[in-house]
């Protein structure tokens, strides 16, 4: 179990040191900012979606790894994604965030590294703060509301 925690702090520090789709998304058609005041991170989400899909979504941003290795990981789930798979994914992540389990872990594939993050509650602002963001982009609401944005 060590061998398998040691792994997801590694891909956390990974995606937070380096970050995928960092970076303004120009022709973006959904962009949000959100802060978090509690620790100071802050992301701006830029989503491109057309007919209910998302085509790509990049992120620009400061705050720390878990916000980060977050924001990094969730660009790349959500590439692809129609807008109902979105609630659906955020329902499952908000749940292994604040809970520790998920009912299909297969469907959040890299995102379970961020499960230990239910083992401290003042961080899982952190991990939601960019799905939060990206869902205001998209104007989707939701059940899970957050003030951070």
């Amino acid at each position: 179990m060590s061998d398998l925690r040691d792994l997801y702090q590694e891909l956390i520090l990974d995606h937070s040191r380096l970050p995928r789709n960092f970076g303004k998304l120009e022709q973006a058609n959904g962009v949000q900012e959100g802060f978090n005041p509690l620790c100071g991170d802050r992301v701006i989400i830029y989503v491109c979606h057309s007919e209910g899909k998302i085509l790509q979504a990049q992120f620009e941003g400061c705050g720390c790894a878990i916000s980060m290795a977050s924001a990094s990981l969730m660009t790349e789930a959500l590439k692809d994604k129609t807008l109902e798979q979105i609630v659906a994914l955020f329902t499952d992540f908000h749940t292994l965030v604040t809970q520790g389990v998920v009912s299909e872990p297969n469907h959040l594939d890299k995102l379970t590294v961020l499960a230990g993050v239910a083992e401290y509650p003042m961080r899982v602002k952190c991990a939601t703060l960019p799905w939060h963001t990206a869902l205001a982009a998209l104007k989707i609401q939701t059940t899970q509301r957050s003030s951070i944005i």
